[in-house]
């Protein structure tokens, strides 16, 4: 919890859109919501390049114009040995102001994006069979070649 409560006026259009977001989101508590997007909007601003969408285990950041998750770059460049040159090889669409909003990202926020590999990295394929099974390679139903 915050430890210097504040007081803000707002503007009404804007507490009207608040509101609005909130009942979008479901979100319960208005001090929460007010500190979750305050929590984007200072990263946005840190971080120019880099975006938050909505997924179904909340809201992540992405490389702006790509819908790519900032993790995913920075699970590629660690396997590349954090070599740039060879990330910019490995996504060769994505311009250098897009890599270096991701790497920027990181460099700001590691604990979050190391957090977030440490779950990815959880998924072994046992686990995957285990728990998605359907999203697991197996038999047709039916058999081979039916």
């Amino acid at each position: 919890m915050a430890r210097n409560p504040r007081t803000i006026r707002l503007p009404e259009q804007l507490e009207q859109d608040l509101e609005r977001e909130f009942a979008r989101r479901g979100v319960k508590e208005w001090s929460a919501g007010v500190v979750d997007l305050l929590s984007e909007a200072v990263r946005m601003r840190r971080v120019p390049g880099i975006i938050f969408v909505d997924s179904r285990t909340g809201r992540h950041p992405v490389i702006a114009g790509t819908g790519l998750d900032v993790w995913e770059v920075i699970a590629t460049w660690k396997t590349l040995g954090r070599e740039d040159e060879k990330l910019r090889e490995a996504y060769d669409w994505l311009t250098e102001p897009q890599l270096r909003a991701a790497l920027n990202y990181y460099a700001v926020y590691p604990q979050e994006i190391d957090d977030r590999l440490r779950i990815e990295e959880s998924w072994t394929p046992e686990r995957v069979r285990r728990e998605l099974p359907f999203a697991s390679l197996g038999p047709v139903l039916g058999g081979e070649g039916e």
